[in-house]
């Protein structure tokens, strides 16, 4: 697909890739890196597809050389990254473990020698075990400890990442790990899970707070949440109501307080059966509703919310996750390897939705957003992805028009530039604008990866 005709977006914006540390690293056991939840939950039989383990992952630790090579080659200015807490702080407090942080040192550096602006995530699921094994973020000590730990790699690389993200995706430590189960720590829970969404707030707003009083010049700070348009799947009252409680999971619970300074109206009704939010304390609210200079949305698909009553009627009993809702996409629509349905204007449809619902939403990024299909190496040693350039090319031609509605979207990052750790799925589902063997460890371009450098260099 041709890039020639695309259209134009506005000066200075920002084109990217984004990974994150343990879907790519590796070297989990070197240069005193402690154990995370992730490493865990993934050697636990049966929680990941086929055992899959990030231990050595894309081996990025010692390959990042070659990486950045293949970065500067792509020619996106941006390269969106994230810090694993336990190379830092191997058991989630105390000083800086200087050989992780010398890992981070290095990185930063050589994306800076080769004209890459590194944007830096505090936050990416993988959580020092040693904290887990004290309450995690069920506990409102981890929210302090978070905060530490951001002044500490702040205060190291400050002077040379301009752009900052608290956290990543919410949602997914929050209710993915602690409700669900299908994430690390793989728990089941109601008010813990509901607290952990609380507490993963509060240490957003003790981090900025904390990154804010050492501020070295003119670095931005923000977070970023996996966000999705949702929209009933009929007209019916019960598919109405469907949407308004996925709404609250999706979105409200973390934007709300974020953009709006307010807890979502719909939460009592919808968890008071499992929770007292005991887990409040005054002046919550102010700390979580830190002023940003951005805010980051992860997108991949829209919702359709169908009313779905559970089989569990002791609502006391009910994992935070379960609303009776269930995702009912349109039969028509295309679908990733992911089983994700396809539709670039839902993309759109969340960006204005977000533009009018807060009115003072800050410039925005995306900071996600890409595709699993099936790419295999051919008889050439290329790897064709025509399915992942049509998603790209639709999903960027949305982000366009909601620019031209008004939106203020200031740059795009694709997930992810490589293949890589795809968390439960393990191994079996790929990403990347670049095919990782991981037997070999050798990197293939994919045909995205060069339509996506047709696009950024133009």
């Amino acid at each position: 697909m041709s890039t020639l005709d695309f259209p134009v977006f506005p000066a200075g914006f920002v084109w990217g890739t984004a990974t994150a540390a343990y879907q790519i690293e590796g070297a989990v056991d070197e240069h005193g890196r402690g154990p995370s939840i992730w490493d865990t939950f993934s050697h636990t039989p049966g929680k990941t597809a086929h055992g899959d383990t990030g231990d050595v992952a894309c081996d990025h630790f010692h390959r990042y050389g070659q990486d950045i090579g293949l970065l500067k080659e792509l020619g996106a200015g941006a390269y969106r990254f994230s810090v694993a807490w336990p190379r830092i702080q191997p058991h989630g407090k105390g000083p800086a473990n200087v050989e992780g942080l010398d890992f981070y040192q290095r990185l930063v550096d050589e994306l800076g020698d080769a004209g890459i602006t590194p944007c830096l995530t505090l936050y990416h699921w993988d959580l020092p075990q040693a904290l887990e094994d004290a309450g995690g973020w069920r506990v409102r000590d981890t929210a302090d400890r978070f905060a530490e730990y951001a002044a500490i790699v702040h205060a190291a690389l400050a002077d040379r990442v301009p752009m900052w993200t608290t956290l990543n995706e919410p949602y997914c430590s929050a209710f993915i790990g602690y409700a669900e189960g299908r994430h690390a720590p793989g728990a089941t829970e109601g008010h813990g899970a509901l607290a952990a969404a609380h507490h993963l707030l509060v240490g957003h707003g003790l981090a900025v707070q904390a990154m804010r009083a050492q501020q070295y010049g003119d670095e931005k700070f923000g977070i970023t949440l996996n966000m999705a348009h949702v929209t009933p799947a009929t007209d019916s009252p019960e598919d109405r109501g469907a949407a308004v409680r996925a709404e609250l999971l999706q979105n409200r619970v973390f934007s709300d307080p974020l953009l709006a300074g307010r807890w979502p109206e719909a939460e009592r009704e919808v968890w008071s059966p499992i929770s007292d939010f005991s887990f409040r304390q005054d002046g919550d609210l102010e700390i979580v509703q830190q002023p940003l200079d951005f805010f980051g949305v992860n997108n991949y698909a829209p919702q359709y919310a169908k009313h779905s009553p559970s089989a569990d009627t002791d609502l006391t009993l009910r994992v935070a996750s379960d609303i009776d809702v269930v995702d009912n996409p349109l039969a028509e629509l295309p679908r990733t390897a992911m089983a994700w349905p396809v539709e670039a204007d839902g993309l759109r449809r969340l960006l204005t939705w977000l533009a009018a619902e807060y009115p003072n939403l800050p410039p925005v990024y995306i900071t996600e957003n890409g595709s699993a299909y099936v790419d295999t190496v051919d008889g050439a040693g290329e790897v064709a992805d025509p399915d992942r350039v049509a998603y790209l090319d639709g999903h960027l031609r949305a982000v366009h028009q909601a620019i031209g509605e008004g939106v203020d979207v200031r740059g795009y990052f694709c997930w992810s530039l490589m293949d890589n750790f795809e968390w439960g799925y393990g191994y079996t589902k790929r990403f990347g604008l670049i095919y990782v063997d991981y037997e070999t460890q050798k990197r293939i371009p994919k045909s995205s990866y060069h339509w996506y450098h047709q696009l950024v260099t133009r």
